[in-house]
């Protein structure tokens, strides 16, 4: 495994540098901030992290080796792969993005181009416990992951692609919880779901009845 290069930097592009190793070119793609640290014609220096496809090897660099971790790790997540692992390093530091996930935090990750709340969902349930807080390791207490911030995303994109807006579909599941919190801290998402169509259901009768009673 190529663990970081060394070397001259020969070009840097929009997406991609090319570092000179005694004259070979490495292509490496990186995130717009690694790129913005390298400078053409000096030495630079990427931890890397290499992908092996049937028909490609395409190397990803990183600033810091701590970026390279985070960027692993995200690739354990079912449908997350390298680019979109790295379009999470270009929004957000790798620290913010331990934070996320160690509480939850799926709207963070949908701040992201290419994730909406399904896969929001998914990374925040996946990487449960893969990625701690380097505060909490040092035995300062980090933001515990609430029910709600785990299941509520995936609610919300079942619904969303059951033709519901997310605004709609986010209110809809508040006031179907209402009268039963429980579901809420037992955090079952087929259980939420279908109390929330079953209160949409009955909402739709309500209001029925009440344009019949005008009638």
């Amino acid at each position: 495994m190529i663990s970081f290069l060394r070397g001259t930097v020969a070009h840097v592009g929009l997406s991609s540098a090319v570092i000179d190793l005694n004259g070979a070119g490495m292509s490496v793609n990186a995130t717009p901030q690694t790129l913005s640290r390298l400078r053409t014609g000096e030495e630079g220096k990427l931890f890397t992290s290499l992908i092996v496809r049937e028909d490609s090897l395409t190397l990803f660099g990183f600033g810091t080796d701590d970026e390279r971790e985070v960027f692993d790790v995200l690739l354990s997540v079912s449908g997350v792969g390298p680019r979109l692992a790295l379009a999470v390093l270009a929004v957000h530091e790798p620290e913010a993005i331990r934070v996320a996930a160690h509480s939850g935090d799926g709207k963070a990750f949908t701040k992201v181009p290419g994730i909406g709340p399904k896969v929001a969902g998914r990374i925040v349930l996946e990487l449960a416990g893969k990625l701690v807080p380097h505060g909490t390791a040092a035995g300062i207490a980090a933001p515990a992951a609430s029910a709600e911030a785990v299941w509520k995303p995936q609610v919300v994109a079942a619904m969303t692609s059951l033709g519901w807006s997310e605004k709609d579909a986010t209110s809809s599941i508040d006031k179907s919880l209402a009268d039963q919190p429980e579901l809420a801290e037992e955090g079952n998402v087929a259980e939420i779901l279908r109390a929330t169509l079953r209160w949409l259901g009955q909402d739709g009768a309500r209001a029925g009845n009440r344009i019949g009673a005008r009638g």
